[in-house]
């Protein structure tokens, strides 16, 4: 805005100094450099955030219509008090036989265009530097939304989990203690990472495969030989970087849901393999409607990895769903940091 104030007082200056000399072309310049800033500052910086914030730009286009006269009347006045007949008939012959009041229509009228140019100049530069502003909160508001988004449907994961395992260890106490242990040591190992490891953006891929193997380690402990649980990990760089948790609910899913038809055994396999800085996670379960459990949270799961993915890895994801008779299959293939 100063480079803006300092080329329009050296115009300003520059067209009157013929008519008017060198010191008079200062001072008038300088009242109509300080008319210019007071009235387009108040329009630009006052009433321009103002209509912004609460988004009243009608009244800020009637408003803006009074400024511009008034600065209009008030480099009016400075030209009839700083001009005599000698320098209009220079300037402007034709007003040379005015009076005062024809005098002062005359360049009022013959002002507003300048002044039109000087305010719509300074609410330019304004409006720029409030849009950035209001552009920069906007996304500094939408990504604490996407983070509360994200926290909402992590935390959506843990309860379920340590609910179910907690459980079936209450269980196993009664019958098997030793099962128990083994299971509570590998729960807490998964709690461990929960609690110190997924409150950070993103985890090495080394850490989260190590806790998805964990996970179905507990869930297979869980079953015993009512499943047949095979999972093959292929992995190149553990240093990879994902986004903590992503892919649990689609394992929470395939134990969840999987059926077990009589005399037939239901099965989870699964495998997961990062080739460059690709991950091709796939997971399969036997499922059939036949001997469907309703259940009200159902879809839960898969809603809340989309969620994430459209979020976390927008672009950057592949998400396939397929469901036949017997069996149902999610395939997540997504491109890592």
């Amino acid at each position: 805005m100063v480079f803006f104030w300092c080329i329009l007082g050296v115009t300003i200056w520059a067209q009157l100094i013929d008519g008017y000399g060198t010191l008079l072309a200062i001072y008038q310049s300088a009242l109509i450099l300080l008319c210019s800033i007071l009235l387009a500052h108040f329009l630009s910086d006052v009433m321009l955030p103002n209509a912004l914030r609460k988004n009243k730009m009608r009244l800020f286009a009637i408003r803006s219509v009074v400024v511009v006269a008034l600065l209009s009347f008030c480099l009016a006045v400075v030209y009839a008090v700083f001009s005599d007949s000698h320098t209009r008939s220079q300037l402007y012959p034709e007003e040379e036989h005015m009076n005062i009041i024809q005098l002062l229509w005359s360049r009022f009228c013959g002002s507003v265009p300048a002044a039109i140019l000087i305010c719509g100049t300074a609410c330019g530069l304004r409006f720029y530097q409030e849009h950035n502003v209001i552009e920069r909160n906007h996304a500094e508001l939408k990504q604490v939304h996407l983070e509360a988004q994200i926290k909402i449907l992590q935390d959506q994961i843990n309860p379920h989990l340590m609910f179910n395992v907690l459980n079936h260890i209450h269980i196993l106490m009664q019958s098997n203690v030793e099962l128990a242990s083994v299971l509570l040591v590998r729960f807490s190992d998964i709690l461990r990472y929960q609690l110190y490891e997924c409150n950070k953006e993103y985890v090495s891929l080394y850490l989260e495969i190590k806790y998805l193997k964990d996970l179905i380690a507990v869930e297979e402990t869980r079953w015993g030989n009512e499943l047949e649980v095979k999972s093959r990990w292929n992995i190149e760089d553990g240093q990879l970087q994902i986004v903590p948790l992503l892919l649990v609910p689609l394992i929470e899913n395939a134990f969840k849901h999987v059926s077990r038809l009589p005399n037939q055994k239901g099965y989870v396999h699964l495998s997961c393999d990062q080739i460059n800085k690709q991950l091709i996670f796939k997971i399969e379960n036997s499922y059939t409607e036949q001997y469907k459990i309703p259940s009200k949270n159902q879809g839960l799961g898969l809603e809340n990895v989309k969620k994430r993915l459209e979020i976390q890895y927008p672009e950057k994801h592949q998400l396939s769903i397929n469901k036949t008779d017997s069996d149902f299959t999610v395939e997540v293939v997504l491109d890592l940091k």
